[in-house]
């Protein structure tokens, strides 16, 4: 594999970053909204399976709607999903009223639990359950898909405040926090608590990372302001506001989705790197994927052994359809991630190259 050229970072490091150095740098890779079909509306799974066969010539089994994925995770150590949905099988509750418009309920099948953990092989899974669709087949519907994912060997973050360990191939563990905008998981709008449990996380663990679900979606949701975000009249959190709380506890790169579009990423002066939002990564089911909600990107960040991210790229991706994902060679969602983070963060804002290689604004 050809080396990776570096990215020109700011050169100040926050010691409280870490708990203790590194023993070798590790590389993190993540993505945004996955679901992998959903058995709580079987119409449209039936509509959808048959299509997928007949114009698209796939599958619509877990491990093939995801293995488009894998090439674009090689040399990772360490992968962060965010799973929207639940996972199971069987009689479930339905969040949705029979009268509802604007609902919508996704519980992948049991196999998507082994689909997550086969993506990339060789690395740790950490699946992010602090999301709006993990609850779809109830509080209990949660709970088995927390075991699902661990049976399958997934780590899971996201369903309370305490850090997912996750051990690095050098021997070290790394800390990974999981929030959302919602009481009933770490609530990404309570901003002192974000601040808390990372640097909680960050006096035991050399590394933090953050991953928050939170803002406004759809097409109108692209930019990022330092405002709370309103979306179907519900407080969706202050994306800025939960970034500088996380940072200051110690978070070394911050992981957003939600929005399901991309948005801008920023550097911090002590090295932190901020990805607002990773837009929708492989979405099999009922969603709106127009331009667009069809982008998404995979961020690999290097962490060195102090505590700092030393070189980042995002590998651009795009939905032909729900679950039909590719690498997108016209790197649309990089280029979005470069405009995006001129506007929004004029000086901080991460500068997008041709082929996804991020460096600082000059």
């Amino acid at each position: 594999m050809a080396s990776r050229p570096r990215s020109v970072l700011p050169s100040a490091r926050n010691d409280t970053l870490a708990a203790a150095d590194l023993a070798a740098p590790v590389r993190v890779c993540a993505g945004g909204d996955v679901t992998l079909g959903t058995n709580l509306d079987r119409e449209w799974s039936r509509i959808a399976a048959k299509k997928m066969k007949t114009v698209y010539q796939r599958s619509d089994a877990p491990d093939s709607l995801i293995a488009p994925l894998r090439p674009l995770l090689e040399g990772a150590d360490i992968v962060l999903l965010n799973v929207e949905s639940a996972i199971g099988s069987g009689v479930s509750p339905s969040k949705c009223g029979k009268k509802s418009t604007n609902c919508y309920a996704f519980r992948a099948p049991v196999t998507a639990a082994y689909a997550l953990r086969d993506v990339a092989r060789q690395q740790k899974i950490v699946g992010n359950v602090a999301n709006n669709h993990s609850r779809d087949a109830g509080p209990e519907g949660q709970d088995t898909t927390i075991a699902l994912l661990t049976r399958a060997g997934v780590l899971v973050t996201g369903y309370d405040t305490i850090a997912t360990p996750v051990p690095t191939p050098a021997g070290d563990t790394i800390g990974v926090l999981g929030f959302y905008t919602s009481v009933e998981s770490p609530d990404a709008r309570d901003t002192a608590a974000v601040y808390r449990h990372v640097a909680r996380a960050a006096a035991r663990y050399p590394v933090v990372i953050a991953t928050m679900h939170l803002g406004a979606e759809g097409m109108g949701a692209q930019r990022t302001r330092n405002a709370t975000e309103i979306f179907l009249k519900i407080d969706r959190g202050n994306p800025i506001a939960f970034a500088d709380a996380a940072v200051r506890g110690g978070a070394a790169l911050v992981v957003g989705h939600g929005p399901h579009v991309m948005r801008a990423l920023e550097w911090r002066d002590r090295g932190a790197l901020i990805a607002y939002s990773l837009g929708n990564l492989i979405t099999y089911g009922p969603f709106t994927l127009k331009e667009p909600l069809n982008r998404g990107g995979v961020l690999c960040a290097t962490i060195d052994t102090s505590g700092r991210v030393s070189e980042a790229s995002l590998a651009s991706t795009v939905q032909l359809a729900p679950g039909v994902m590719q690498a997108d060679s016209t790197h649309r969602a990089a280029a979005l991630v470069d405009s995006l983070g001129l506007l929004d963060f004029r000086v901080t804002g991460a500068r997008a190259g041709p082929t996804g290689v991020l460096k600082a604004r000059p």
